[in-house]
C-alpha cells in the first residue's frame, strides 16, 4: 500500500508522465542508511531505457520542488519496474492473476514458512489466494489453494524464471 505521500506524489505527477507516453507504475519513498529516495517507477509496452528515464526525470523535477511535498533532502531515481516486479497496487495483482508469484510474510505463519511461490488465482482487500503443488508422499503433484491474509505480507513480486 502507498504512503500519504506517495499518494500525493502520484496524483501530481501521473498526468505529465502519462502525457509523454509512459505507465507510471509505482512511487516509491524510502529510506535508506542516512539518505531518502524517492524513486519513481515508469514503464512501456517496449520496455523502458535510459533515455526514458532522463525524459521523465527532466518532465518532473521542477513539478516536486514546487509542490514542495518532501521537506528534507532526498535522491530523485527514475527507473523501470524491472522483470521481477513488485506488486503493490491491485492493478497490479490484476494484471498479474494467473502468473507465478512470490510472497513474503512479516514473520513466520502458522506452517513455520515466511515465503511462499505459486500461481496468483485470486485476491480481494483481505486475501490473496495462491495456487500451489502438494508437497510431501501422499497425492504428489496435486494442486491446493492457499489462502494468505494481506495484513500479512510485507512484500510480493513477480517471479521470472532466468
Amino acid at each position: 500500500m502507498l504512503t500519504k505521500l506517495e499518494e500525493k506524489v502520484e496524483k501530481l505527477l501521473k498526468d505529465t508522465i502519462e502525457s509523454l507516453g509512459y505507465e507510471l507504475y509505482d512511487v516509491e519513498y524510502v529510506k535508506e542508511g542516512k539518505n531518502y529516495f524517492l524513486r519513481i517507477y515508469i514503464d512501456k509496452p517496449e520496455g523502458i531505457d535510459l533515455k526514458d528515464c532522463e525524459k521523465v526525470n527532466d518532465a518532473i523535477s521542477d513539478k516536486l520542488d514546487e509542490a514542495n511535498y518532501i521537506k528534507e533532502p532526498y535522491f530523485l531515481e527514475v527507473s523501470s519496474p524491472g522483470v521481477e516486479r513488485v506488486l503493490r497496487k491491485d492493478r497490479h495483482l490484476e494484471q498479474n492473476r494467473e502468473k507465478e508469484i512470490e510472497i513474503k510474510l512479516f514473520k513466520k505463519d502458522e506452517n513455520g514458512k515466511k515465503e511462499y511461490q505459486g500461481i496468483l488465482k485470486n485476491f480481494d482487500e483481505d486475501k490473496i489466494i495462491l495456487e500451489q503443488m502438494k508437497q510431501g508422499k501422499e497425492e504428489p503433484n496435486q494442486v491446493q489453494n492457499l489462502e494468505i491474509e494481506r495484513k500479512d505480507i510485507a512484500h510480493i513480486k513477480t517471479i521470472y524464471h532466468w
